[in-house]
């Protein structure tokens, strides 16, 4: 009888062990659809569109190379951007990702170019490098100093020869150096990845999560 009140004991300190574990599981399993980081993305210097007063700010972790970022540039993107950027209600950022190499890093080599020199052609410049991605074999070279020149031509009013020389000496270094510390201080695991305010997206394409997010940010400010 001596060990009763030690037995009491070990079974509350044990009930309470097995109420705070389910809580615990409970939130972890409400809370699939995002992933909280620390604090908001610096989009100073980065390609920024829609209305940077905004208290929403939504960015893109994006691979030219991606063809994951292709489809969400055809499928999510066009309607994220006509709710609520074209409507003035956030601001929209793109960071480079180097995921798929030396390709990718001439890609947004071109980029921050363009943004320097034309920055009102970025946006264009961006759509069309990822619509001159191939259906198939993904891995194929065709991010070429060629054809980024044909693409800026195009789509641009830069300069050709200086954004050939820009390309050529890796003018922009420093910024895609920049864009790849961000990847690695906030996580970037896969790309697209898409961050509302610091949050997460899980599934970049499920635009109701996205639109949910975006929708409970602005009722809070």
């Amino acid at each position: 009888m001596k060990n009763k009140p030690f037995r009491i004991a070990m079974l509350v300190t044990l009930l309470l062990f097995a109420v705070v574990t389910a809580i615990v599981l409970l939130n972890q399993n409400n809370q699939t659809d995002t992933t909280n980081s620390e604090g908001y993305p610096p989009i100073d210097g980065q390609p920024t569109m829609g209305n940077t007063e905004s208290p929403v700010q939504v960015v893109e972790f994006g691979d030219f190379k991606c063809p994951s970022c292709k489809a969400w540039g055809e499928m999510v993107y066009p309607q994220l951007i006509s709710d609520y950027v074209e409507t003035d209600k956030i601001s929209f950022s793109y960071i480079n990702v180097l995921f798929h190499g030396k390709e990718s890093e001439l890609a947004s080599l071109a980029a921050e170019s363009v943004y320097k020199m034309d920055p009102e052609s970025y946006w264009d410049f961006q759509k069309r490098v990822y619509d001159e991605q191939p259906a198939q074999n993904h891995d194929a070279e065709w991010v070429t100093i060629e054809k980024l020149l044909e693409i800026a031509g195009e789509t641009t009013e830069v300069d050709l020869e200086e954004f050939e020389t820009e390309l050529t000496e890796r003018t922009m270094q420093d910024e895609v150096d920049l864009d790849a510390e961000l990847v690695k201080e906030y996580g970037v695991q896969f790309t697209p990845s898409i961050m509302v305010n610091g949050t997460m997206l899980e599934d970049p394409f499920d635009y109701e999560a996205i639109k949910s997010l975006i929708d409970q940010e602005l009722e809070g400010n």
